[in-house]
């Protein structure tokens, strides 16, 4: 009988010294495994149905690595025979139906098919990961429990060595476990593990993506992109503007960008944008901003609240100079991205 399975991945991570979980890095994540693969693989583990995270020994990678060759699955009966060779902890995680999350591998899984693409934000649900991703130290030689952190630090001078702490936080950087295809990362620090980045995407040096966010691409980042929050295809953030995620004052409100639009800099959206949207540099508009609605001869239509124009394409706001008002304007002029500045060859 076939195994259905969500996701399956074999990954090599990191634990404390109480055998804690810490992070874990799966080369080659798998979304709706062949069930040819999945048999394979359940073959030779003892899984018991259901999500699990099961540790791995070599002897157990040997089996897994000659099981999936037989079966035809060539990457990843490669990928298990390097891990043969791993020092590190290993761990095959199965993942049969998509729900609250129970442990810290799956969570880290789940992480990795959003940046893998193989999954857009809010295709997943994450629900329960933040107390499943420990508090970190990411230093120079991976990530260090912070109770241990100390003596790791000693016992690296002492070798004349320097551990050098990165950060500390929940989530590790994206490029440390993906790099996507065609995309330019100006600062790696700033794309959290879990941010999908379409191709095409530039996310310059003060650019910013949280997980379970990002862009289709092509784009420009200069901005912030928050949790929860995904960029349409062809839409640019300006330098040091804000998207406002579902972390960040948006409760339930899902924000997003449509297509083709421009968020000028140092402004900022607390609603979703429709197509060819355009937001004036410094503005920054809340669901409930007043917003003078003008004609084409720039009379006064009516007064709304933002919230009233959430999603609707070819709209341009902007702040009227004098008065300081709120005001919106059909957009008559297209946004065309420039070429050679979303070029990535």
């Amino acid at each position: 009988m076939s195994q259905q399975l969500f996701a399956l991945a074999f990954g090599i991570g990191t634990q404390n010294l109480q055998g804690q979980w810490l992070e874990v890095y799966y080369p080659q994540p798998l979304l709706n495994p062949p069930a040819e693969l999945v048999h394979a693989v359940i073959s030779k583990i003892n899984y018991q149905g259901g999500n699990q995270a099961i540790s791995m020994d070599i002897g157990t990678v040997a089996g897994l690595a000659e099981a999936v060759q037989a079966a035809g699955f060539i990457e990843q009966a490669a990928v298990l025979e390097c891990m043969t060779q791993s020092h590190k902890p290993l761990v095959v995680t199965l993942i049969a139906e998509d729900k609250e999350l129970a442990s810290t591998p799956e969570a880290y899984l789940k992480l990795h098919l959003l940046s893998h693409r193989l999954v857009k934000p809010h295709g997943l649900s994450l629900a329960g990961i933040f107390p499943l991703l420990p508090n970190v130290a990411w230093t120079s030689q991976g990530a260090v429990d912070l109770a241990e952190l100390g003596e790791r630090q000693l016992r690296a001078r002492l070798r004349g060595e320097l551990l050098e702490v990165f950060s500390v936080d929940k989530f590790p950087k994206m490029t440390d476990y993906v790099v996507p295809s065609g995309v330019r990362i100006a600062d790696a620090a700033r794309v959290r593990l879990g941010a999908y980045v379409g191709e095409g995407t530039t996310v310059m040096h003060e650019g910013f993506i949280n997980f379970n966010a990002g862009t289709q691409g092509p784009g420009m980042i200069e901005g912030r992109i928050s949790a929860g929050v995904f960029v349409g295809k062809g839409s640019d953030l300006g330098g040091g503007c804000s998207t406002m995620g579902t972390l960040s004052g948006g409760g339930n409100i899902i924000i997003s960008v449509g297509e083709g639009c421009l968020i000028g800099a140092n402004a900022g959206i607390g609603i979703p944008l429709g197509d060819r949207n355009t937001v004036e540099s410094g503005l920054y508009i809340t669901a409930g901003t007043k917003v003078a609605l003008l004609d084409d001869k720039n009379t006064l239509v009516k007064v709304v609240k933002a919230r009233d124009l959430a999603g609707q394409p070819d709209l341009l706001f902007r702040r009227n100079s004098q008065t300081g008002a709120v005001e919106c304007k059909t957009n008559k002029s297209a946004i065309e991205l420039n070429e050679a500045l979303h070029a990535h060859n």
